[in-house]
């Protein structure tokens, strides 16, 4: 798993990416909820092994899959990593794991229990929250705008992550419009389906996009990254 992860890693820095998250994908199917105790160690372990071999050239985001938000908190703070993701960070949302709610509350107090607010505010790490996110459907309300304005507001979520329906299924480029209009200060970033293609059109829009199918050998997940198609990503954003 070490190996993995470090190649897929070098595969990212050596084509110009400048970051990237640990996550346990290969736990599907999925637990909603606290997952069990090893897999926040375990990423803590890879985290920190791709903190001592890049330092700060590469950032490091921490994502539990399906929802631990307090877990990615612990395992970050363990690697010193510079931010979380989180699926459902408040409100509701029907999943194929069943009814996941939000624990902004939960998860924004136990940051600063942590003591990973930083006098200055500029907090460490950072908390980057999906909206209407992937493989679900909101249980309260579907209101793009809404949903975005509690999510950085009420909630208290660092940046707002914008997703397809589904792994691989491209975001809306009339949603990210519509949020970069209502919140121009907003740090947006695109969760799903970005390709080389796809991707000049949203620079200028996003602030960052989490790239993950497309760099893939033939989009398959299980291949490792292909610095090549990194390269190719990166130039195109670039462009």
């Amino acid at each position: 798993m070490l190996a993995r992860a470090l190649s897929d890693a070098d595969a990212l820095v050596s084509g110009g990416a400048w970051g990237c998250i640990v996550e346990n994908l290969g736990d599907a199917p999925f637990a909603a909820g606290a997952v069990d105790p090893h897999v926040p160690a375990m990423l803590a372990v890879l985290g920190d092994r791709l903190r001592a071999r890049y330092g700060r050239r590469l950032a490091l985001g921490i994502n539990i899959l399906r929802n631990d938000a307090r877990a990615a908190l612990g395992a970050a703070a363990a690697c010193d990593a510079d931010f979380i993701r989180v699926n459902v960070h408040n409100g509701a949302t029907w999943t194929d794991q069943g009814l996941i709610q939000g624990q902004a509350h939960q998860t924004l107090r136990y940051r600063r229990e942590l003591g990973l607010d930083p006098p200055d505010r500029s907090a460490r790490p950072a908390g980057c929250a999906d909206l209407l996110v992937k493989h679900g459907v909101p249980a309260g309300s579907a209101d793009l705008e809404r949903v975005a304005l509690d999510t950085a507001g009420r909630g208290g979520a660092d940046a707002l992550i914008l997703t397809g329906v589904a792994t691989g299924a491209p975001a809306s480029t009339a949603e990210l419009r519509r949020l970069r209009a209502l919140l121009p200060d907003a740090e947006l970033w695109v969760g799903s389906g970005v390709t080389s293609a796809s991707a000049p059109a949203l620079v200028g829009l996003a602030d960052a996009a989490i790239v993950g199918t497309a760099l893939h050998g033939s989009g398959d997940l299980r291949q490792a990254l292909d610095p090549a198609l990194v390269a190719a990503m990166a130039a195109r954003c670039a462009a």
